[in-house]
């Protein structure tokens, strides 16, 4: 059977994080269906080896659409071997209190929705100037500056360190190879 990766997106740069994701579980043997949890008609939970879970943080909480998929399919999900990769710019901040409190979002999420991936990566979104409104783009502006981030607006900076998130899909990958066997 197949590993579902699911993702939800705001600006896409989690929808590149899952596509990535799902082109490393291909390249491991794997056979993967891509979706967006917001759209209707993807397949079944239960009906795959794995399932991985990309959603970013926005305004402090990860988006609707993945909050009620995770109660929708809590039992499901918990029969499969599943990961969530949690993408934020907290993360990669400079400030300990920052990084905290962005490692501390899946287990809000867990309060949330009562579901608890096996595994949890935390991936460094993107500033997506280019995606913003006006007003968007100059307080990401003043946030990246506050950070000794980057002020260059006419262009989109990314922060995820693909070397991580492949070696995240490796026990992924290694965490449905075991479970195949038992």
């Amino acid at each position: 059977m197949p590993i579902l990766v699911l993702y939800a997106t705001v600006e896409g740069h989690s929808r590149k994080i899952a596509e990535h994701a799902a082109n490393q579980l291909e390249e491991l043997g794997h056979s993967v269906i891509v979706g967006d949890v917001r759209e209707p008609g993807f397949a079944i939970p239960g009906r795959f080896d794995g399932v991985l879970l990309c959603a970013p943080i926005h305004m402090g909480r990860y988006p609707d659409a993945m909050v009620r998929f995770l109660r929708d399919w809590k039992d499901a999900l918990e029969a499969v071997p599943t990961a969530l990769i949690s993408v934020t710019l907290g993360i990669h901040s400079e400030n300990a209190e920052e990084r905290a409190e962005a490692e501390g979002f899946p287990a809000k999420l867990e309060r949330k929705t009562g579901f608890r991936p096996r595994r949890i990566h935390h991936a460094a979104g993107a500033l997506k100037f280019l995606e913003y409104d006006f007003f968007k783009r100059m307080l990401m502006r003043q946030i990246s500056a506050s950070e000794g981030g980057p002020l260059d607006t006419g262009k989109d900076h990314e922060f995820t360190d693909w070397a991580a998130l492949d070696a995240f899909v490796q026990e992924i990958a290694d965490d449905i190879a075991l479970a195949g066997k038992g």
